[in-house]
């Protein structure tokens, strides 16, 4: 049986055209998500792209300390451009 974590389940088109201005802009993002297996991260990210992959979106971002993650866009639980920019 399918756990309703693992649904994918598609964000509003606002947020999605958050993160595309975010992207073009190259402005940093503090982003709170949750990983598949339910641990919770609070970072500050500079997006680099969106993708899709087997029916799913993806959020491509670089951390401060250059690690690349990925993160499922249902995933993310709170996002703030104003924050990451004074922080």
């Amino acid at each position: 049986m399918t756990e309703h974590n693992d649904v994918y389940i598609p964000i509003t088109c606002g947020q999605h055209s958050q993160y595309e201005l975010a992207i073009m802009h190259r402005v940093m993002l503090l982003l709170t998500w949750r990983t598949e297996s339910g641990q919770t991260h609070i970072g500050k990210l500079m997006p680099l792209d969106l993708k899709t992959q087997t029916q799913q979106e993806f959020l491509i971002a670089r951390g401060n300390d250059g690690h690349i993650h990925q993160i499922r866009l249902d995933r993310i639980i709170h996002s703030d451009v104003n924050e990451a920019i004074k922080a």
